[in-house]
């Protein structure tokens, strides 16, 4: 599919079912001149294709198609819009929205990047031979490229917001430090603006917002894919992982009024679900103004080899944003849906790290437990409990116990292991860490949508006044809840995930929804990085690597001689059921084949006295130090028994 280089020229393979002809617009070597738009001769079935002869690796071309124009079944062809390749993998400039693109009639020639042909990965020397990739995740680390690198003093300016600005050595330096496995790159394939952030002056920071699923942006990658190849063999090289964010439930082109650049003018009926009942209303899952059929063939074979096209690049696997859709039928959601099948019996995906965002906006969209394996989850109860016991609220021991436990209740039913769980506090999306508890409530003002925008529901507190203060004893109240919830983080069961900066005390000034902001408020301000917060950060990351016990891939029973689990309150008493909701301290022992371990909780604001079981107990980390056989007031404690 797509432009492939053959012997004579280049082939083109493009698929419509209901359009009558595909044409090949093709352009001047500075991509500024449409010198030809030839019509592909060819048919088969519901793929169009033709040899274009004496050209090869840097032609640049579109698509245009022509085609019924009847939104009201769902087909929206217009040949006057120049279209993206879905398969092209580089393109020679950024999206950028025009009102035009979105008119029926209007040339978008002058508005719509051109393709640029390329080898197929697998012939090209530098891609494709990587390192061995690392081992299953221990440490996920979630970074925007443009966000992290664009205020880092030791990259070149000329690197900031690239893909080659990871590259350098303080960056990878910074990355083992803190024991990172694996890498998390927010969404990298070329996106556009949403069209209502243009006239207010913002633009798209994150990158949800794709065109295509081969491309990279040429704002981060402007030499194309060996860009990301090389990012991935230098990251092996240093031990560490590189997942990719990935986008697999909508694309730029929106809701009914939005552009046509690419799928909706190849095949809109077939591309994105249309109501039963209506073929020309599109559904709406994702709430972005449509969503992918990932449920047929042709939409599946896109997405399939998009993915198999980035693990030839050496990215070790993929986090699946809104992965609801991915499972998405007719009927709803099922995890036996064409899109799992297709990745689990693949021989390279089945193998790959699949980590997926198990929510979207449509009928029964939440569905943490409900993946298939070897799928893994963002475990966004562990966000909300983890948050709620710390804020304080009543009778969420018992919540903060089980996540604490690797969270058994999601999925251990279907036999998955606790590294099904993805741990997280806070990541791109909702309150920074040291934002969650310093602002009791968003402040999206400046996202030009009067506050509307973001999640109302943060579970946050701002420990006696919002947003900055001058208050020493505020500020060490927050530093001292910051300690805690990062050590929750790294002593619970399952794989931890800290978003990029929250280990020096990043802040969005309590901006829970920063996908507009690309400028300082959402890009890393290293020159005020805390050096202690990170030094504390990569310490709890140590400590989780030399005790296995804390990151074991079996869930807790209570059995066993001694038995694997046991809670007990800070006096050393066992913890009646009746007493979890009113509990604010209390102790996890682990015992393992060759150690035992105590982990202690103490949410109040007083220290609580201390009784360890039998044994020599040796207190290894406390994330505020008090006297021995207490238990300081909100923080949390290991001992390490013998």
């Amino acid at each position: 599919m797509g432009a492939s280089i053959v012997e004579d020229g280049v082939s083109f393979a493009v698929f419509s079912r209901h359009g009558t002809r595909v044409l090949v617009s093709v352009f001047d070597a500075d991509g500024e001149t449409e010198v030809a738009s030839l019509p592909l001769p060819g048919r088969d079935g519901d793929i169009h294709y033709g040899l274009l002869q004496g050209v090869g690796t840097g032609l640049r071309y579109g698509l245009r198609v022509e085609g019924p124009w009847q939104p009201e079944l769902g087909h929206r062809f217009d040949p006057a819009k120049l279209l993206v390749d879905p398969y092209a993998t580089m393109i020679d400039r950024p999206f950028r929205w025009d009102p035009e693109l979105a008119r029926h009639g209007a040339q978008t020639s002058a508005l719509v990047p051109r393709c640029i042909v390329q080898p197929h990965p697998a012939a090209l020397p530098a891609l494709g031979e990587t390192q061995a990739r690392p081992g299953p995740p221990s440490l996920i680390y979630e970074l925007g490229v443009r966000s992290f690198s664009m205020r880092h003093p030791a990259v070149p300016k000329a690197l900031r917001g690239t893909l080659a600005a990871l590259r350098e050595p303080s960056i990878i330096a910074h990355l083992r430090d803190l024991g990172v496995s694996h890498v998390e790159l927010m969404p990298v394939a070329a996106w556009m603006d949403e069209r209502h952030l243009p006239p207010l002056g913002l633009a798209n920071a994150w990158g949800y917002n794709p065109v295509n699923f081969f491309a990279l942006d040429p704002r981060l990658a402007p030499t194309g894919p060996a860009e990301l190849a090389a990012l991935c063999t230098a990251y092996a090289e240093a031990g560490i992982g590189v997942t990719l964010d990935v986008v697999l439930n909508h694309t730029a082109e929106s809701d009914e009024s939005g552009a046509t650049i690419s799928l909706r003018g190849l095949d809109n009926a077939v591309y994105y679900r249309h109501a039963a009942d209506d073929p020309g209303r599109l559904v709406n899952d994702t709430g972005c103004g449509h969503t992918l059929a990932l449920d047929r063939a042709p939409v599946v074979r896109l997405a399939m080899d998009a993915l198999r096209y980035w693990l030839r690049l050496g990215v070790a696997g993929f986090r699946f944003d809104l992965a609801t859709v991915m499972g998405r039928t007719d009927q709803g959601f099922t995890p036996d849906a064409p899109l799992f099948g297709s990745i689990l019996q693949d021989p390279e995906l089945s193998r790959a790290i699949l980590i997926a965002e198990p929510w979207d906006i449509g009928p029964g969209g939440y569905r943490a437990g409900a993946f298939p394996a070897p799928f893994a989850e963002w475990n966004g109860r562990f966000r909300d409990d983890v948050r709620r016991f710390w804020r304080g609220d009543a009778g969420v021991a018992g919540a903060f116990a089980t996540r604490l436990a690797g969270s058994s209740d999601l999925f251990a039913g279907a036999h998955r292991r606790p590294r099904s769980s993805i741990n997280f506090v806070a990541a791109h999306d909702g309150f920074t860490l040291r934002d969650l508890v310093s602002h009791e409530r968003k402040h999206n003002e400046t996202n030009g949508e009067q506050n509307r925008d973001g999640d109302n529901d943060n579970h946050s507190w701002n420990c006696g006044s919002e947003g900055p203060t001058r208050d020493p004893a505020i500020e060490q109240a927050r530093h001292r809840d910051i300690r805690a919830l990062l050590a929750t983080l790294f002593l619970a069961r399952g794989v931890p995930m800290l978003t990029a900066g929250d280990e020096f005390g990043r802040t969005q000034n309590g901006n829970n929804n920063a996908y507009a902001q690309d400028n300082p408020t959402s890009w890393l301000d290293w020159e005020r990085a805390d050096r202690g917060l990170v030094d504390y950060t990569a310490a709890l990351a140590a400590l989780r690597r030399r005790h296995p016990l804390l990151s074991a891939g079996t869930f807790l029973t209570g059995h066993g001689n001694p038995p694997d689990a046991t809670w007990l309150k800070p006096d050393g008493s066992a913890i009646a059921d009746h007493e979890w909701p009113g509990l604010d301290a209390f102790c996890l022992v682990l015992n393992g084949s060759d150690e035992s371990l105590l982990i202690a909780v103490n949410r109040s604001g007083e220290a609580a006295d201390m009784t360890l079981p039998a044994g020599r107990w040796t207190r290894l980390f406390a994330s505020d130090d008090g006297p021995k056989g207490l238990l300081s007031a909100r923080s949390v404690a290991l001992w390490q028994r013998g």
